[in-house]
């Protein structure tokens, strides 16, 4: 697994054809789309500009209007193409086959841990193996637990381990590095170095993952059938959720996920994208293309590569291999941290990763939709840092001795189409919903899909300046240097003491005070910052409440934030017994080597 120059463009040995015909102008349709709503809706906010000519500070107004504009109407069209995508039954998906059809040859599952609870990551292995063993494929996959956990849990882990292995017809291997160099992509470049040449496909998983049987199958087999595909990326759904946050953001997953998804797909066409675990990857293409080499310079902008999964991807692209990124009817699954601090946590080094991309958008011979994808994803945290310079602007404008835009009130086009484009794609696919019946019951049925919605939005709202400020001090400390360090991910948690929250939350209240003066004391047209100060002020209150399992149970019990998962396949906590899981009908199959997805 040579390391790679990123000063250097390797020579292609294939061309890339599964992408659908025309993904080029559909690219072309959400960029230029994304770009003519950005531009009316900037020069509206920013009309007042005109009136005594323009200086450096309106320039900068204009483009901040635009940046923000545009970061929401491309996710607006992205879900507006996948809702169109669904309702044409043109998604990208695999396993549809009535029979399953195993593959010929060798797949290794591969089980990234470090330092994580021993029984449960090892209860999950013996499901899997289990599944596996149940669809005839034992001697088709070998599964290897990789830990980079502290030596004093090796005892433990390697006794769980032996215990599984004698247990299970399928083969378990497991291993601990003495020096986790590198993280997960050192962990997983020492395997494909050691043992990645005995097989022909890699299952990456999370220690927090789980993957049936079928599903493995069906993702082994498509590899076979696409020979110029490295790399297929599932959508995992989200299970095992108890508190109201999990439960939440599990609902949103299932009600949202599905345009959002297809949207992606969609556009993305063969430069999808890596997400690190529920992946399918073949091993000669990853050992050819993806060895990282270490940045120049100290953390956080250099150092080993933290957001490795999507620079991956783009390596494989690099050299001729397409990615795709497809969805199974079932089988794919994964947990979500238990409540916003832990979410917080885990977002906080996945902010260093992606802002350390913008140092690699120059790597020779990526693909251009690579390039956008780095970019877009470095823009996802600096979004927040941008929408809170433009609060602050409004709280200041009194303040100016010209004439500024902020202290204007918006037209109301522009309030309507705000508001359509934040909630554009939750409105799409509650209209998917309503056309599919089988998913629809999944969740409940329409009445309360939309009682759980009309709970989800305010929360949403409420919640949104809680992360925003999170993700601009997250942001203000990478640039400052900090690099985020890699702690364990908690998995579970039985609630967050209020006194807790106001510890870790004290920079909250602080800049609530602001924005609440601000709003009593200012003009009328900064009403608008009414919201931001509520969610600020009563962050520690909502995030020991949305920590609570009694409050997700509670929720749970009334049918709010049902979800098909609620009947897992291989629950790991008991669970209440409830319909069969969905399996949506209206999927074509996706055949990766004859582009049958458009």
């Amino acid at each position: 697994m040579p390391v790679q120059s990123f000063e250097e463009a390797p020579e292609l040995k294939r061309q890339v054809v599964t992408s659908p015909e025309g993904i080029m102008e559909r690219r072309l349709l959400l960029v230029l789309g994304s770009l003519a709503i950005g531009l009316m809706a900037a020069s509206d906010l920013a009309s007042p500009l005109r009136q005594d000519g323009t200086s450096l500070v309106d320039g900068a107004l204009f483009l901040l209007y635009l940046s923000l504009f545009c970061w929401v109407a491309f996710g607006f069209l992205s879900a507006l193409a996948g809702f169109f995508a669904l309702a044409g039954n043109r998604t990208t998906t695999i396993g549809d086959e009535a029979e399953l059809r195993l593959p010929r040859k060798r797949t290794a599952v591969l089980i990234p841990i470090y330092n994580e609870d021993v029984d449960q990551i090892f209860s999950r292995v013996a499901r899997m193996t289990a599944m596996v063993e149940e669809i005839g494929a034992a001697k088709l996959f070998d599964f290897f637990v990789l830990s980079d956990s502290r030596a004093e849990l090796e005892d433990r882990e390697r006794a769980a381990f032996q215990k599984t292995r004698l247990a299970s017809a399928v083969p378990v291997y497991y291993r601990r590095r003495p020096k986790n160099v590198a993280r997960k992509p050192g962990n997983i470049a020492e395997w494909v170095g050691r043992f990645g040449g005995d097989y022909d496909y890699m299952i990456v998983l999370d220690a927090d993952s789980l993957m049936s049987g079928r599903a493995m199958a069906q993702l082994a087999s498509a590899m076979e059938r696409a020979p110029s595909v490295g790399l297929i990326q599932t959508v995992p759904s989200v299970i095992n959720a108890r508190t109201l946050f999990a439960r939440w953001q599990q609902f949103c997953g299932a009600a949202y996920g599905p345009v959002a998804g297809a949207g992606l797909a969609w556009w993305s066409g063969s430069e999808g994208t890596f997400w690190g675990h529920n992946a399918i990857i073949r091993v000669r293409a990853f050992a050819e293309s993806c060895g990282l080499p270490e940045l120049s310079g100290p953390e956080p902008f250099g150092g080993h590569v933290m957001s490795h999964d999507i620079v991956e991807a783009a390596l494989l692209r690099r050299r001729g291999w397409a990615v795709h990124m497809v969805e199974l009817p079932e089988g794919s699954h994964e947990e979500f941290p238990p409540t916003l601090t832990d979410f917080a946590i885990r977002d906080r080094r996945w902010c260093q990763g992606n802002l350390q991309h913008l140092r690699m958008l120059n790597i020779a011979g990526l693909h251009w939709v690579s390039r956008f994808q780095m970019l877009m994803g470095a823009s996802a945290y600096l979004a927040s840092p941008l929408w809170m310079l433009l609060m602050m602007a409004t709280l200041l404008h009194p303040l100016m001795l010209t004439d500024s835009p902020l202290g204007s009130p918006p037209s109301s086009w522009l309030v309507a189409l705000t508001i359509l484009l934040l909630l554009g794609p939750k409105l799409l696919s509650f209209l998917w919903l309503c056309m599919d019946r089988t998913r629809r019951m999944a969740l409940g049925g329409i009445g309360q899909i939309a009682r759980t919605m009309a709970l989800e939005i305010p929360l949403s709202i409420l919640v949104a300046p809680i992360t925003m400020l999170a993700q601009t001090i997250a942001v203000a400390g990478v640039l400052r240097g900090r690099p985020s360090g890699w702690s364990p991910q908690r998995r579970e948690a039985h609630g967050i003491p209020l006194d807790q929250a106001v510890h870790d939350y004290r920079w909250h209240l602080v800049a609530a005070l602001p924005f609440l003066i601000g709003t009593l004391a200012g003009p009328g047209v900064m009403f608008w910052l009414l919201p931001v100060a509520v969610s600020l002020l009563l962050a520690p209150f909502i995030v020991a409440v949305t920590s609570s399992c009694q409050a997700g149970e509670w929720l749970a019990r009334r049918g709010m934030f049902r979800t098909p998962e609620d009947i897992l396949h291989f629950p790991m906590t008991p669970v209440r017994r409830m319909p069969t899981p969905y399996v949506s009908p209206r999927r074509s199959t996706l055949n990766l080597g004859k582009c049958a997805y458009a």
